[in-house]
């Protein structure tokens, strides 16, 4: 019998870990805060790892992807939340369609590279 996996889960950087922090909440992440240095936030069953650690190179080249269900009614909530006009450095990049599907942009404050996709 092979063990099941649970959840994958990545740890990402931030430049000002208050202000991810306040950012992802924002964004309608729940937190749990694991250290001093380090929280969990999750959507439902998905999540990451948030540090209170910075590499400029490291930080500039972190990407995830998130697949919704239907990115426009998606994007509408993101969208919705002003999340660029709350955070210094958030940035949102309207969807594209793709051969694959269609996807939107969000860097968080850090500069981290949020892919949020749909796939067709």
């Amino acid at each position: 019998m092979k063990p099941a996996i649970e959840s994958i889960r990545a740890f990402v950087g931030a430049k000002d870990y208050q202000q991810s922090r306040e950012f992802y909440k924002a964004w309608g992440f729940s937190e749990v805060v694991t250290s001093s240095k380090m929280s969990y936030f999750f959507i439902d069953n998905f999540g990451f790892y948030l540090q209170d650690y910075y590499v400029k190179d490291w930080i500039e080249n972190t990407m995830l992807f998130i697949e919704v269900e239907n990115l426009s009614d998606y994007w509408e909530i993101l969208k919705g939340k002003s999340l660029d006009k709350q955070f210094e450095g958030v940035k949102l990049v309207e969807p594209t369609t793709f051969d694959w599907g269609h996807e939107g942009f969000v860097y968080d404050p850090s500069g981290v590279l949020w892919h949020i996709g749909e796939f067709t």
